[in-house]
């Protein structure tokens, strides 16, 4: 780290702007280890993603846990459901709403997707000495926090 840099990171304005900046190039670096034939957006990867962790879920819901307006989320969706990734089905107790299901197509692209970005960042973090991963392993559930406020 530069001694600029250094000096920067020790007020809070300074570390905000230096982890903005890590994490932006981080994300950028794991977009770009996508499989070349996925022909999704991070987005409706994000979406797959949703769906993995929170089971079946309405457009709305969806929405809000990823911070878009239903409309566009709408379109995601079909987007997705016309490629074979989600299905829609009847909500159980409300027949107004529908609910959005992964399908097994969805589950396998979603997988095959985290393997490989998982893989290229398990290989750059071998190359991290033990106690740089050792402080990442107490950071990541403070950015986790951080990313869900």
């Amino acid at each position: 780290m530069s001694p600029t840099v250094e000096k920067a990171a020790r007020t809070d304005a300074g570390l905000a702007s230096q982890l903005r900046l890590s994490v932006m190039r981080l994300r950028r670096r794991l977009a770009n280890e996508r499989h070349p034939d996925n022909e999704l957006s991070l987005n409706a990867m994000a979406v797959l993603g949703s769906l993995h962790r929170h089971g079946e879920l309405t457009v709305g819901e969806l929405a809000t846990l990823e911070r878009v307006q239903p409309p566009s989320m709408t379109r995601t969706v079909t987007c997705l459901e016309d490629l074979g990734h989600v299905r829609r089905r009847p909500h159980d107790t409300d027949g107004r709403q529908v609910v959005v299901v992964l399908t097994d197509t969805g589950r396998a692209t979603l997988l095959a997707d985290r393997r490989r970005r998982d893989a290229w960042l398990a290989r750059r973090l071998a190359e991290l000495t033990p106690d740089e991963r050792a402080v990442l392993r107490e950071a990541a559930p403070i950015l986790e926090r951080l990313s869900a406020s």
